[in-house]
């Protein structure tokens, strides 16, 4: 069943020079389209809305601060179990737990500045991509 997930590249990626690689890494898997990608300089607003369910954690305001911190890349892939499978392409927030051959596992440095952004769940995407292109909607 072919599914549309939301994929940020968070400013740790962007400031890295990461872009390149880590959408190639999208394009190249099969099966799989971009069907929107957009730079952007995410306002706290969308990102409280997105990170909602974490208000009151102690990683809270660190994230947004860190989210805000620089331009992103916002995009919505779309293909066969492509949730599950860009989960796995990012692969486990720990670094150091991360497979050598996923995103985090090849260029994580830190948990909290993790590279990537994907939705875990076809609600999740659902609810993610209306907040960051509700024009799709």
């Amino acid at each position: 069943m072919s599914q549309r997930t939301l994929v940020l590249l968070k400013p740790d990626a962007v400031r890295r020079g990461l872009i390149g690689e880590l959408v190639g890494r999208v394009e190249r898997k099969a099966g799989w389209t971009i069907s929107a990608l957009e730079l952007r300089t995410l306002d706290r607003d969308t990102l409280e809305r997105h990170y909602a369910e974490h208000v009151g954690r102690p990683f809270y305001e660190p994230l947004l601060e860190f989210m805000t911190s620089g331009p992103a890349v916002v995009m919505v892939v779309e293909g066969e179990r492509v949730i599950e499978g860009v989960r796995a392409l990012a692969g486990p927030t720990d670094p150091i737990a991360a497979p050598p051959g996923s995103i985090r596992g090849d260029f994580g440095t830190i948990v909290r500045e993790n590279l990537i952004h994907a939705s875990d769940s076809e609600e999740s995407a659902e609810r993610e991509l209306k907040i960051f292109f509700p024009s799709l909607f």
